[in-house]
């Protein structure tokens, strides 16, 4: 075969497929970074999660703390009158109370780095 005839082979490289984006489609971090409406939709979708989160564990903790008074009056009501001894009042206090506040913030934490997580993973764009 001529030369002229022969097949040139061209080795095409482009960018990899992992990192196409659709046209017109900016990645989430530069929206955030260049502080587009859509950025501040990101971050402000981040802070209504947290914000969510830590008013439920509030919510939470304030329903504990809140009932501690109806239950330390229970046996006042329950026995006609006599006041509440006190290591009930302590028992309760101490051995009671506050595993239940450190489950609390144990389950705060965990869904606090949950939600940043998730935020990276879009930013990421995974």
């Amino acid at each position: 075969m001529p030369a002229e005839q022969r097949s040139h082979r061209e080795v095409v490289t482009g960018v990899p497929r992992s990192a196409r984006r659709a046209p017109g489609h900016a990645h989430a971090r530069s929206e955030i970074s260049e502080q587009t409406s859509l950025g501040t939709t990101y971050v402000r979708s981040l802070m209504r999660s947290q914000l969510r989160t830590a008013l439920t564990a509030l919510g939470a903790l304030c329903l504990l703390v809140g009932c501690l008074p109806l239950f330390f009056a229970l046996p006042t009501v329950l026995d006609g009158g006599e006041p509440t001894p006190s290591r009930i009042v302590w028992t309760a206090l101490g051995f009671a109370v506050y595993p239940v506040m450190w489950l609390i913030a144990r389950w705060y934490v965990h869904r606090a780095e949950r939600n940043e997580r998730d935020f990276l993973r879009l930013l990421e764009g995974r």
